[in-house]
């Protein structure tokens, strides 16, 4: 880990995300009715009833999304995405002060999911999609997630193409980092994200993850997103897009968890997933593991 890297987030709220530690797990809620896993989606009050579910799992930060940002999916209208985040957002500050990230590409939704009580706003464009969204951020004092992608949602999957994923990703991340900073917000309230899945392919997923240490060992803490996502199934040698349940169900978790290890061994900061508990211990585990220590009552003959 880079010895100039912060190991704590500040948070609008006064809080902070303690990074010192292993990873934190962020548990994904979808205020819409379209994102590629069926059991994330939850409207209104049961938005709710998820989020404080997922966060007494151990989630340490609950990200809410009201845009699908699937392949294929299509932009809607900042009003729409208000509509569906915000009751969800403020529901949820009154019972629970548990950090909020809110996933969105508009700086007027930002605003508004601020103005309510969200801590965070992770960007898939990377800021790149509102001209206003970097200037806002600095100005609250908002975390930021920045991630990469290739194109938008609606084709990015169409036809991505690299010469080299991980130096292209890496080198575009730390460029956005450069950009946000230019624009106020502070160092040490930016994540880089490498946008697993985003216009990217199999091998190009792969070759992220491959050399993820390689940006876990920079100025900036990392966070992955590859939860259940289709190239695991494909690694897997399943293909085919996750229903959401049967044939298959265990395939992709076991898959997911897999990754997420290999995630975790490399360097990487924050999780972001949709199986919070199996999550939390896989990371209890290996954090245990990886320190050498033994369970409770037993003791080490090493």
């Amino acid at each position: 880990m880079n010895s100039m890297r912060c190991q704590e987030i500040p948070l609008p709220s006064g809080g902070v995300l303690d990074l010192s530690g292993p990873p934190l797990v962020m548990g994904i809620v979808n205020c819409n009715g379209d994102s590629f896993y069926p059991p994330s989606r939850a409207l209104g009050e049961a938005a709710v009833e998820r989020a404080l579910a997922l966060a007494g799992e151990g989630a340490a930060i609950i990200d809410m999304g009201a845009e699908s940002s699937r392949p294929g999916a299509e932009y809607i209208p900042a009003g729409e995405e208000a509509q569906r985040l915000l009751p969800v957002i403020e529901g949820l500050r009154k019972r629970s002060g548990v950090p909020v990230s809110v996933d969105t590409r508009k700086a007027e939704v930002a605003r508004l999911a601020l103005d309510s009580g969200a801590d965070i706003i992770n960007d898939i464009s990377g800021f790149q999609d509102d001209p206003l969204m970097a200037g806002l951020c600095a100005e609250r004092g908002a975390a930021v997630v920045l991630m990469h992608k290739q194109g938008v949602p609606r084709t990015m999957q169409d036809a991505p193409l690299y010469t080299d994923a991980a130096a292209e990703v890496y080198s575009w991340l730390a460029g956005a980092a450069r950009r946000a900073e230019d624009a106020g917000i502070r160092r040490d309230s930016i994540i880089l994200d490498p946008g697993i899945g985003f216009g990217k392919r199999t091998a190009d997923n792969a070759a992220v993850l491959f050399h993820l240490a390689e940006m876990c060992r920079g100025d900036y803490p990392v966070l992955v997103g590859l939860s259940r996502k289709s190239f695991i199934r494909e690694l897997a040698g399943k293909p085919g897009r996750e229903s959401g349940g049967g044939s298959g169900e265990g395939d992709i978790l076991a898959g997911t968890l897999a990754a997420l290890a290999f995630c975790v061994m490399k360097g990487a900061s924050i999780l972001r997933v949709h199986d919070v508990r199996e999550t939390v211990s896989l990371v209890r585990v290996l954090d245990g593991l990886m320190k050498g220590q033994q369970a409770d009552g037993m003791v080490s003959t090493a």
